[in-house]
């Protein structure tokens, strides 16, 4: 019903993708994030998504940088107004080592502003703890490109989850492709 719509262009692939390799988390060089409402900002949802993140990851010695924004006529997101009221954070950590480990969550009746900070936060540094280069998310959504990647892809995922595994017998059957998921490090090679 958001009536959203994405444009792309995209190029062609020149070559052959290069393997994935993300084995060393490193050390967090910065946490930023966004904190978005749409005609919410009566209740000050985006402050208090921001506020409450700010506050879980403050209790673990952790600071972020979270903007927030309202689309509303004098944000430079505003296009046209919004069909209806949402909301949504986003968190991501930064490493040395150039690893990117987010967390999101979007907004949901019944959903405080309150919860949806925390509860980012705390997903947020439970991958991070896992010592994963990449976030629960990412980990499985890496697997095709390292099917089609020439060579062998590894990287340190948080937790092996279904759809991990989902996607790992996906490749093994229709890629061929060896694959070895020992603790939280994945190897793909096709």
């Amino acid at each position: 019903r958001g009536g959203g719509r994405i444009e792309l262009h995209i190029e062609p692939l020149r070559g052959k993708l290069r393997p994935i390799k993300l084995m060393e988390q490193g050390r967090i060089t910065a946490i930023k994030g966004i904190a978005l409402s749409s005609l919410l900002k009566d209740r000050r949802v985006s402050e208090r998504m921001a506020a409450s993140c700010h506050k879980a990851l403050a209790a673990e010695g952790l600071q972020a940088d979270i903007d927030v924004l309202y689309d509303e006529k004098e944000s430079p997101l505003y296009k046209e107004p919004s069909p209806q009221a949402g909301a949504a954070l986003m968190i991501w950590a930064e490493t040395d080592s150039g690893c990117v480990i987010a967390s999101d969550m979007a907004g949901a009746r019944g959903r405080t502003s309150e919860a949806i900070g925390k509860k980012t936060a705390t997903r947020l540094m439970e991958d991070i703890q896992t010592g994963a280069a990449v976030d629960r998310h990412l980990a499985d959504q890496l697997i095709p490109y390292a099917a089609f990647a020439e060579g062998k892809s590894e990287y340190r995922i948080p937790s092996a989850t279904d759809h991990v595994e989902a996607r790992l017998w996906l490749i093994e059957t229709f890629f061929q492709a060896k694959t070895r998921l020992e603790e939280n490090r994945l190897e793909i090679e096709v």
